[in-house]
């Protein structure tokens, strides 16, 4: 209160005197034009409160949390507005705003979230806005517990975080490359042979990529992300050498011999890319590109380099899948693969749906069991039809079926579905192969019929835990980084799989079958 007085605001204490007796005093009895609530409480009093010191026809703001059993005859008879804010104003959450630069007009939304920001350093850079008295405490970076470990009981108005210097740049561009890259403190590099990096630091990366990567003794020496802050906490914790949100320093590191791309899909053609031009090995996660125009230029330079490119279509590596290879032989005839995936619903504002950055769920999701089929027939895809269901089936990828046929007269079904219940399994593929038949469940169980001592009954040929072939692929990767070999996957299955769920887009856009380019007959 002291401090809001320096400043010039009128403080009041609400234990001492009633706010809404002093508001009306100072208001002659009009009461508030307008009411900012900034509270943290679970108390419904404090929009009560609100509601009694306005005038008639006044706004109440919430900035806070508070309780919110709102009486409506205070509402009513005042005929008050309520509204709740958003931070930093209107574009906050909005896809199109914050990541795709889509600004709104400025004569129908005067303050936006940029605006806004423009506004406030503007102000401080003028002196109009001073914030230094606020200031209450600076603490090194190391002692932010004193901060964060107890701040329901803190007097703290404003706390401020000293970073340790870094070593002075030898120029510019290194000066902006030191403050985006933070290295991890108490963590050390392993050492060994072409450190690897990771760029993107999503729930993936975290639950699964990292740890395979650790298990596989690949050491990481660079983790990236657009923000920084999550790749630092997550470096910690896998002893990665260092966080930072600039791809260039990676690529232009002599010892970084492979880069392991994790991000939203659109990024994933361009840093593919950039990787390969910088003379590094490259695994991407699916799908390899959003655009036929995106793929070629992938084609373009995997072929003017002579590093490797890996998609992750781990369900390859799953032992489920090499005991069906095993079984059919490496060169089998044709055979009839339906695969039927039961996706789940996901919700339409997600980024997954958003052809722009996601791609839709056919191109980013069911492009697995495209490949999986691929590699069990041993063949390319020549041919697509996609339908979808609903009344505008051009527009709906969430449940389709695909119908592919293979070079070696192989027929494939790929059945995406996200109209399915959750207790059924996820994952399923059968296989028709010369008067037999393998049954995957879920990656689980395989069953086998007309294999084995029991030939006219089916058989369990093969139990585990889910496994989709995450920790074999990542330990293949490794192996075959360090120790050299023929890629995991051979470029042009990669490249077909990829151009057969863009051509299955364009299948359900034309009504008809569409021919997978590059695939031959």
């Amino acid at each position: 209160m002291q401090k809001a007085r320096e400043l010039g605001i009128e403080a009041i204490d609400s234990s001492a005197q009633d706010p809404v007796d002093h508001l009306r005093e100072c208001t002659g009895g009009a009461g508030a034009d307008a009411v900012l609530l900034t509270a943290s409480s679970s108390s419904d009093a404090v929009i009560k409160q609100a509601a009694q010191m306005s005038r008639k026809r006044g706004r109440i703001v919430l900035v806070g949390v508070v309780g919110l059993d709102l009486d409506r005859s205070d509402f009513y008879e005042k005929e008050l507005s309520f509204q709740v804010s958003c931070s930093y104003g209107p574009g906050r959450y909005d896809e199109d705003y914050e990541q795709k630069g889509r600004d709104y007009p400025l004569p129908y939304v005067r303050w936006t979230e940029k605006r806004n920001f423009q506004a406030v350093l503007l102000a401080l850079k003028s002196g109009q806005l001073r914030v230094d008295s606020l200031v209450t405490e600076r603490l090194p970076l190391e002692d932010y517990l004193q901060i964060y470990g107890d701040m329901e009981n803190s007097d703290s108005i404003a706390s401020v975080l000293d970073y340790p210097e870094a070593p002075a740049p030898r120029g510019a561009d290194e000066a902006e490359r030191l403050r985006r890259s933070i290295a991890i403190p108490d963590s050390a590099y392993t050492g060994g042979e072409g450190p690897v990096a990771v760029v993107g630091a999503g729930n993936f990366t975290r639950s699964t990529v990292l740890p395979a990567l650790k298990k596989a003794g690949l050491p990481v020496k660079y983790l990236v992300s657009s923000g920084g802050l999550s790749s630092t906490d997550l470096g910690k914790k896998y002893d990665v050498g260092r966080s930072t949100t600039d791809l260039e320093e990676v690529l232009e590191d002599p010892e970084v011999r492979g880069v392991l791309i994790t991000t939203r899909h659109n990024l994933h053609a361009q840093m593919t890319v950039r990787a390969l031009q910088a003379g590094k090995e490259v695994f991407v996660e699916k799908p390899l590109a959003l655009s036929e125009e995106e793929l070629d230029d992938v084609a373009e330079a995997a072929a003017a380099s002579s590093r490797t490119v890996m998609v992750g279509f781990n369900r390859r590596f799953s032992p489920h899948t090499l005991k069906m290879k095993d079984l059919v032989g490496p060169r089998p005839g044709p055979m009839n693969v339906v695969a039927t995936m039961n996706a789940g619903h996901v919700p339409p504002e997600a980024w997954l749906h958003d052809p722009e950055v996601g791609g839709g769920r056919i191109v980013g999701e069911a492009c697995h069991l495209v490949d999986l089929i691929t590699a069990l027939t041993g063949s390319l895809v020549t041919r697509v039809s996609m339908q979808a269901m609903g009344e505008r089936p051009d527009r709906n990828t969430d449940n389709a079926t695909l119908q592919l046929k293979y070079a070696n007269g192989s027929l494939g079904v790929v059945n995406y579905f996200a109209n399915g219940n959750k207790s059924y399994s996820k994952e399923r593929v059968e296989l028709y192969y010369q008067g037999k038949n393998l049954v995957l469940d879920n990656f689980r169980k395989l069953y086998g019929y007309g294999f084995g001592s029991t030939f006219n009954f089916s058989n369990t040929l093969l139990s585990t835990r889910q496994d989709k072939g995450h920790e074999r692929q990542f330990a293949r990767l490794a192996s075959a980084w360090r120790e050299g070999g023929a890629p995991l996957i051979p470029f042009d299955e990669l490249l077909n799989s990829s151009r057969a769920t863009l051509a299955a887009l364009r299948s359900l856009q034309e009504g008809g079958w569409v021919e997978v380019p590059g695939a031959g007959s």
